[in-house]
């Protein structure tokens, strides 16, 4: 099988090495692609949210499947444009990945599905915002309704600072807090059948200790040995199926990566948001663990036929993943830092842990940081402890000027 894959991040760097590691795959392209993507697959420039642009290169390359990472070309409506042109692609279509890119069409459709979520208020005026923030008080939950490259969300006790983020927002859902541990949890369909796949929790904040501002991601890691066991048949039945079965019922069925933000609160689990798209950098984490082909399940995700798929094989290992971001990220990063230690990497922590790329570029023979986030360090191990101790010793060995990153991914988890 020829498999294109559309975007430039980590999460499709991830992506990449599974197809590039599934006998299946014959031959792996990227569009665009980043510095460590090149290792595994050939490059090529796009921009990937021109549909008709990603739907002549797929045929140009004979691609067999088109696998779309980034949120914006979903939107976008990019594998529409695939999927006329007679090329299966993974990935919802533009109308159902307004489960990410509208916020207010989620909280409409799970309205409809029954799926247990926040109660909320969609404001586009001052005085529906003073209302809303007046009726759930702090801590205040503010989101904006549209994509936010995972930035679009504040979460303050102070009035002002969620009063001053909504009015910076055409349209914005204010909503109350979900107290609780919270779980990101994905799944494969293809608009009927859904596959679940392995619970992981992302460390949004910046800062040790869930501090500082919200990011994309700082790290992740797979299992949850805290979690309930029966936590993924229960988001199965009471979120993940009637989601698809709603959508389908609207006539926008959702196939692809349906991924569910969840928060285990006192009074049971609640969806916190939807996103339409494999979750940066959990997807680091749970492809880590996975054991079946990927290719195979994503063309029968793609072709309609996910009901013929075996069951998923998992590892029993656990994997962490630590992301090391530019100087002042999440604000405007600085770019353009040569980074060292990669090859130390491959030839001393290797296979245990390697090194996904993000914002990464080739600058003549040196790899240069062209991002905030640059590089997810992935490890495994027999539980989290020694996949903890991987990774951060493979971090321990990348000189980035300025970078920054958490040393606290996983440490709860890993001592409990």
């Amino acid at each position: 099988m020829k498999v294109l894959v559309i975007g430039g991040g980590a999460r499709e760097h991830a992506l990449c090495r599974s197809l590039s590691l599934d006998p299946d795959v014959t031959a792996l392209h990227c569009a665009p692609g980043n510095a460590g993507i090149a290792e595994v697959a050939e490059l090529h420039p796009v921009d990937q949210l021109d549909g008709e642009a990603v739907a002549r290169l797929a045929t140009e390359l004979g691609a067999e499947l088109v696998v779309i990472g980034p949120e914006a070309p979903l939107v976008a409506g990019v594998a529409d444009a695939v999927r006329a042109a007679g090329i299966p692609a993974f990935g919802p279509s533009r109308e159902a990945a307004q489960l990410e890119g509208s916020k207010a069409f989620a909280k409409d459709v799970m309205a409809g599905a029954g799926v247990p979520t926040a109660r909320s208020y969609v404001c586009t005026t001052p005085e529906e915002i003073d209302e809303a923030l007046d009726a759930f008080g702090a801590p205040y939950v503010v989101k904006d309704d549209g994509l936010a490259a995972g930035k679009g969300v504040v979460v303050t006790e102070d009035v002002e600072q969620a009063r001053a983020h909504a009015l910076a927002c055409d349209r914005v859902v204010i909503e109350e807090f979900l107290d609780g541990p919270e779980v990101s949890l994905f799944a494969i369909t293809d608009g009927v059948t859904v596959l679940p796949l392995r619970p992981a929790q992302d460390f949004k904040r910046a800062l040790d200790g869930d501090e500082g501002p919200n990011t994309g991601g700082m790290g992740a890691y797979s299992p949850l040995p805290w979690a309930d066991p029966k936590l993924v048949d229960e988001v199965m039945e009471s979120v993940l199926q009637p989601t698809v079965d709603e959508l389908r019922r609207r006539g926008t069925p959702f196939s692809g990566l349906l991924y569910a933000g969840l928060a285990i609160t006192s009074r049971g689990v609640r969806v916190i948001e939807f996103n339409a798209r494999f979750g940066d950098p959990e997807t680091q984490v749970v492809l880590a663990r996975l054991k079946t082909p990927l290719a195979g399940v994503l063309l029968n995700s793609a072709n309609g036929t996910l009901d013929d798929q075996a069951p998923l094989s998992w590892s029993d290992e656990a994997a962490v993943t630590v992301v090391v971001a530019s100087h002042n990220y999440p604000e405007t990063p600085r770019t353009g830092d040569p980074i060292e230690g990669l090859a130390e990497i491959a030839e001393q922590d290797a296979p245990h842990a390697y090194v996904l790329h993000a914002g990464t570029k080739r600058d003549g023979d040196a790899i240069v940081s062209a991002g905030g986030r640059v590089l997810s360090v992935t490890a495994t191990g027999t539980d989290l402890a020694q996949a903890r101790e991987r990774a951060y010793a493979a971090v321990g060995r990348i000189r980035l000027d300025g970078s920054q990153h958490r040393t606290d991914i996983a440490r709860k988890a890993a001592e409990a």
